[in-house]
């Protein structure tokens, strides 16, 4: 019994010591912490997305305050009005934003697509991406679980009947969570005033590509050869419009007439 006594007061006091030796080297080490930099965190969006390439907005808001280098229009979420606010703080001038947000390139719906088994796995893109590229027969396409809903810290994205994303433009800040955990890459940052969109991802073949889904581009340029400002060019048997062109030049897209399967479309549904 005193030897079980002996060993707790002993333990005891060797922690109270090393307790005591933490604690006057955390006093005699310790580093201040510059008050401007929760000033600046407090401002920003607390998405903790990574937009602006920094672990967290307290990352950012270290780095803003603390090194002359970083400029304080990092911070994609905020946009205009919080990149202000920040360069205000730190005494620094912030560059004009341009606003992006995120869009779907697939159309590929269950009415429109087939698949090549039944899936029962984790409900989890990434997860059945890492099973034969996913159920759809086009490995390009949208799988429908959700992941890019899970993952967007602002909450603009919701899953819809058709199990495609829906994106809310209005909740979208364009930190670009979705585009990067995509597995399939179909949700890529478009401009604010984006005309024309490819709502496909598929690289394959015309003929692959229909038979895998009813609404993905053929390649055919049908597009490219009605656009009358050289806007839109096929790669990989995709189309590809120029972001810029399209937006300073065209008033009436002829392109999206022309596509036989309904690959081109109105990015702003108001646009109609």
């Amino acid at each position: 019994m005193e030897t079980a006594i002996l060993i707790v007061v002993l333990l005891t006091s060797v922690g109270i010591f090393f307790g005591l030796i933490l604690a006057i080297a955390n006093k005699k080490f310790e580093v201040e912490t510059n008050p401007l930099i929760h000033i600046v965190e407090d401002v920003l969006p607390k998405g903790q997305c990574g937009a602006c390439g920094y672990a967290g907005c307290l990352a950012y808001a270290e780095a803003v305050v603390l090194d002359e280098d970083v400029p304080p229009n990092l911070c994609i979420p905020g946009k205009e009005l919080v990149a202000n606010m920040v360069a205000e703080l730190t005494g620094k001038k912030a560059e004009e934003i341009e606003p992006r947000y995120a869009c779907l390139k697939c159309n590929g719906c269950s009415e429109n697509t087939t698949v090549k088994y039944n899936y029962e796995g984790i409900q989890d893109c990434i997860c059945a991406n890492s099973l034969l590229g996913g159920a759809k027969e086009c490995s390009f396409g949208c799988l429908g679980l959700g992941t890019c809903v899970k993952n967007c810290p602002f909450e603009a994205i919701e899953m819809g009947e058709n199990n495609l994303p829906i994106i809310d433009k209005d909740l979208c800040t364009g930190c670009g969570k979705c585009e990067s955990i995509c597995p399939k890459h179909v949700i890529k940052m478009v401009a604010q005033d984006t005309i024309v969109v490819v709502s496909c991802n598929s690289l394959d073949k015309g003929s692959i590509a229909k038979k895998a889904c009813k609404a993905s581009c053929l390649g055919c340029g049908i597009c490219a050869k009605n656009c009358e400002h050289n806007a839109i060019k096929i790669e990989n048997n995709l189309a590809i419009v120029d972001e810029k062109i399209c937006i300073d030049k065209c008033k009436n897209p002829k392109c999206l007439i022309k596509c036989p399967t309904g690959a081109l479309n109105y990015y702003d549904e108001e646009m109609k």
